[in-house]
């Protein structure tokens, strides 16, 4: 008997918009995949490249007063969960973590966070929405560039525009953004 795994799951489309709930059937293989909407909405189906990342969370409230970790907290070149990657997605956000299976030419990637305490298990990168992704000794320069640049400006990049897991929307600050993939390290 094949046992059914279920995720939570926030949905953020390239466009903005976002879609909470379950799904079941999400495969980085298929072009699409179903969501249980959370508050009841019935089941959409959601097509892939329509996305800038689908965030498999542990809740969706989250922790409105944790405040997320930004960078690589000097851990290692590569662990269990691949080696450092620095995501900047074409609509600001930035994210560090690590992935095994990224590569400039693949349609998306699993994002393993930086940040332990995240509220995000992993995160389904979708390549399109990206401006810039970097690995390795690379990745640790983007992320301090940004890093550099929000305190500069004042602000502090967030690891998201909105909450993925739920709540109020954070302010856009300056983070990193979706582009094609660029590799300058290993």
């Amino acid at each position: 008997m094949e046992m059914e795994i279920t995720n939570l799951v926030v949905a953020r489309y390239a466009d903005g918009r976002v879609t909470k709930g379950t799904t079941r059937d999400f495969s980085p293989l298929r072009p699409s995949f179903h969501v249980e909407v959370e508050s009841g909405g019935g089941v959409v189906e959601i097509r892939t490249r329509q996305l800038k990342a689908l965030f498999f969370v542990k809740s969706f409230a989250g922790s409105a007063d944790r405040a997320d970790v930004r960078g690589f907290l000097d851990g290692p070149q590569e662990n269990s969960q691949g080696r450092k990657i620095a995501v900047r997605f074409r609509d600001g956000e930035f994210m560090c973590g690590y992935a095994t299976s990224w590569t400039p030419d693949r349609e998306g990637f699993f994002l393993f966070p930086a940040d332990t305490g995240s509220n995000n298990d992993r995160v389904y990168v979708v390549s399109s929405a990206t401006a810039e992704v970097k690995a390795g000794p690379a990745a640790e320069a983007l992320a301090q560039r940004v890093l550099a640049a929000a305190t500069a400006t004042g602000g502090t990049p967030a690891s998201r525009p909105g909450k993925a897991q739920g709540g109020a929307p954070t302010p856009r600050n300056t983070t990193l953004g979706p582009r094609k993939p660029q590799s300058d390290a290993a």
